[in-house]
């Protein structure tokens, strides 16, 4: 077995033991207002940031290319209320359309 399988082994260990602590936590320290809150924030927090890091990223810089114009589609397809399924194709086919011109 290689270092990596060991190293990927552990951290299935570390993340299943960070899963089975959340079911230890207590009921009522979950159900409070400020909880909701946080955890609302925290949701958006993280998901703002996952689209930033895929949409821009590009090693260690920033990048505008296909990913970008697909995003900016994406976000006026969301915006004009096209269901999700249909936010991702345009998506899709914008990203496919700018790679295909030489961009991106």
């Amino acid at each position: 077995m290689s270092a990596t399988w060991g190293w990927l082994l552990i951290a299935c260990a570390v993340a299943f033991a960070i899963k089975l602590t959340g079911y230890l936590v207590p009921a009522r320290w979950l159900e409070g207002a400020r909880m909701a809150r946080i955890t609302s924030a925290m949701t958006i927090g993280l998901l703002a940031a996952l689209v930033v890091v895929n949409g821009f990223a590009d090693g260690g810089g920033v990048v505008l290319d296909a990913r970008a114009g697909a995003l900016l589609v994406a976000i006026v397809a969301l915006w004009r209320g096209v269901p999700f399924l249909g936010v991702v194709v345009l998506g899709a086919l914008a990203a496919a359309g700018l790679r295909a011109a030489g961009i991106g």
